[in-house]
């Protein structure tokens, strides 16, 4: 009698496990994809390595934690798939919008926030939430046996211990590159004899006032010299394993841009178009921009500086820039190594490990690159395993909407299906499916230039959030 019952205490201790989400990783991804799963009413216990076991790049214990830039990138949600990207999370409840919104800085017509006010929303969010609660601590290798449902969000800083363990399993190398961090400026060491403030264009995003950037001028003989320092520089060195990893293309240190051409900073980060010296009431020949890091404004992000230069190289080639002579730096610029899985060959469309099925994965190490598209995979973890451990399939978005198209990305290939070259790739409107060209206004005037390419946009931004709302409506029907 006494066996019997144990038998069924283990039994139902088993079950219980199984509808227990593991999430490992309190990252942008990890932290999506347990709200989702606690909002739909499933227990979720998180696993967090941090503050025992730190990473090359993070400097807090703190979820979310912004180890690059602060922005989030454009907030057009018409005519960007980045912006569309914002909208549709907000529509999903997601608490990394909710928490970017609550933080946010201004920047023109981009989305970028305090990141200790984020990193603090999301992380007060999550320890108060009755669903959700935190076991810390390293999982050194595969999850135990026992965990029925883990999401697995350590992103492209994942542990040793567990990436070995992982390609064992898959049998399956692990694809990687180089992600650089830019340097961060104290805005009282600016040098506003020189530099302005100015938004490209004047343009006004979501709390700003058309002056969001600082703006510092280079002219001709000032840019060649800047460019030959950066050649010249002492870089990081790479250890030997490390120098065949590749860049990612979106996020190329700056003297590595550089080494490409002698214009192609000015074609790039350093680009001067839409904006005016105030000195000379000219456009100037290059220019570099910082952007707005903290709710104060004390701390400034240099725009697309990215880097792989020594501290002391990056202090005295930076500091060559008209109005930074005197710059102190919050943060010199760093480099490190990202690690991402061959996700069309070794997960299913519900993201989960063939090889493994009880393991799910979310965030950059499944082929995003990106904060949002890393927590939009973490939003979508989230719902397919709180389907799971209610005992259903979890529906997929229609391809049609930027949710849709970051995981047909990623668990069918990139643009062109090509299963051998995956890359991480940020959402873009490539991996939409076509749409019908307009070819008239709302007034009937027929489109011309670049206003058919902007027509275009909307139509595939207005078809995915009609998409969106009609999936979203479904769920919420299947719910309850």
């Amino acid at each position: 009698m006494r066996e019997t019952m144990n038998e069924a205490a283990g039994e139902a201790m088993n079950e219980a496990t199984k509808k227990e989400i593991r999430i490992i990783g309190a990252g942008l991804a990890g932290s999506e994809a347990a709200w989702q799963a606690a909002q739909a009413g499933r227990r979720v216990i998180i696993h967090e390595m941090r503050p025992e076991k730190m990473t090359d790049a993070h400097q807090t214990a703190g979820c979310a934690e912004l180890v690059c830039s602060n922005s989030f990138r454009s907030d057009d949600k018409e005519t960007n798939a980045v912006g569309l990207l914002h909208e549709e999370m907000r529509r999903m409840g997601s608490l990394i919008m909710q928490s970017a919104d609550a933080s946010q800085v201004p920047a023109g017509g981009a989305l970028a926030v305090d990141r200790i006010a984020f990193s603090d929303a999301v992380t007060k969010a999550l320890h108060a939430h009755p669903n959700i609660s935190f076991e810390p601590g390293e999982i050194a290798g595969l999850p135990p046996e026992e965990w029925g449902n883990v999401v697995i969000a350590t992103g492209p800083l994942t542990s040793a211990a567990l990436a070995n363990a992982i390609h064992a399993l898959t049998g399956e190398d692990a694809l990687a590159f180089f992600d650089a961090i830019a340097p961060i400026v104290h805005r009282d060491s600016v040098n506003f004899d020189i530099a302005w403030m100015q938004s490209r264009y004047d343009k006004k995003g979501p709390g700003g006032d058309g002056a969001d950037y600082i703006n510092c001028p280079l002219d001709e003989v000032q840019y060649a010299a800047f460019h030959a320092a950066l050649i010249a520089g002492e870089k990081t060195p790479f250890k030997e394993w490390e120098k065949s990893t590749p860049y990612f293309e979106a996020c190329l240190p700056v003297e590595v841009m550089a080494e490409r051409g002698v214009d192609t900073l000015r074609f790039g980060p350093m680009k001067p178009v839409g904006l005016t010296d105030p000195r000379t009431g000219r456009r100037p020949y290059a220019v570099v921009q910082l952007r707005q890091d903290n709710a104060l404004a004390s701390l400034w992000n240099m725009v697309g500086f990215q880097t792989k230069l020594k501290y002391g190289a990056q202090a005295e080639i930076f500091r060559m820039i008209p109005g930074l002579e005197n710059a102190e730096f919050a943060r010199l610029g760093g480099i490190h190594r990202n690690t991402f899985l061959n996700s069309p060959k070794l997960l299913d469309d519900a993201l989960r490990l063939k090889a493994m099925p009880r393991l799910r994965f979310a965030g950059q190490i499944t082929g995003v690159e990106g904060y949002l598209e890393s927590a939009a995979v973490g939003l979508l973890a989230g719902r397919f395993a709180a389907a799971e451990a209610g005992g259903v399939q979890g529906d997929a978005p229609p391809r049609t909407t930027a949710l849709g198209a970051l995981l047909h990305h990623i668990t069918a290939g990139h643009v062109g299906g090509s299963k051998q070259s995956f890359q991480p790739m940020n959402v873009n409107f490539g991996l939409f499916p076509d749409i019908e060209q307009p070819m008239q206004d709302a007034e009937g005037r027929r489109l011309k230039g670049k206003e058919k390419g902007r027509a275009k946009k909307r139509a595939l931004t207005a078809r995915a959030l009609g998409d969106l709302g009609r999936w979203r409506e479904t769920l919420i029907r299947r719910a309850g």
